[in-house]
């Protein structure tokens, strides 16, 4: 996906590490997204899922020794791709979320921007399918 194309996405951003927070905001940023973030807190960050306009979330899995679950389950409720970041691995990932993308941290640069269009562009498929499926059914009717 081009900066252009990503140019006023939303992206909240949920990492209690204050340097990567800082790293993973520019670079969000120098993708071309807008970040909302980022916040260190859940209390925060529920603040900011419930209100703010998103078009995707990166989440650090364990906030202090919380984990992140509750909230993305939230924001997936809302139609908004999450991308987990974690230095655990996949085994700390319950089986509801085995399905959602996991970043390794530290992350690398290029990784990142991967992950993050690949989900963009399968959330776009997703939205057109079901465009699609509304649109034939409505058709029958």
């Amino acid at each position: 996906m081009s900066p252009g194309r990503r140019a006023g996405l939303r992206v909240l951003v949920v990492e209690d590490e204050f340097l990567l927070a800082c790293t993973l905001e520019e670079d969000l940023v120098s993708f071309g997204f807008a970040v909302v973030g980022p916040f260190s807190g859940m209390r925060q960050a529920e603040h900011a899922a419930s209100r703010e306009a998103l078009d995707l979330a990166v989440l650090d899995v364990n906030l202090r020794g919380e984990m992140v679950y509750p909230l993305a389950e939230r924001v997936m409720e809302r139609g908004i791709p999450v991308l987990f970041l974690t230095g655990y691995g996949l085994g700390v990932l319950p089986d509801k979320f085995r399905r959602t993308p996991i970043l390794a941290k530290p992350y690398d640069l290029l990784a990142l921007e991967g992950a993050i269009d690949r989900l963009l562009q399968s959330d776009i498929r997703s939205q057109k399918t079901l465009i699609s499926v509304s649109k034939s059914r409505r058709a029958q009717h």
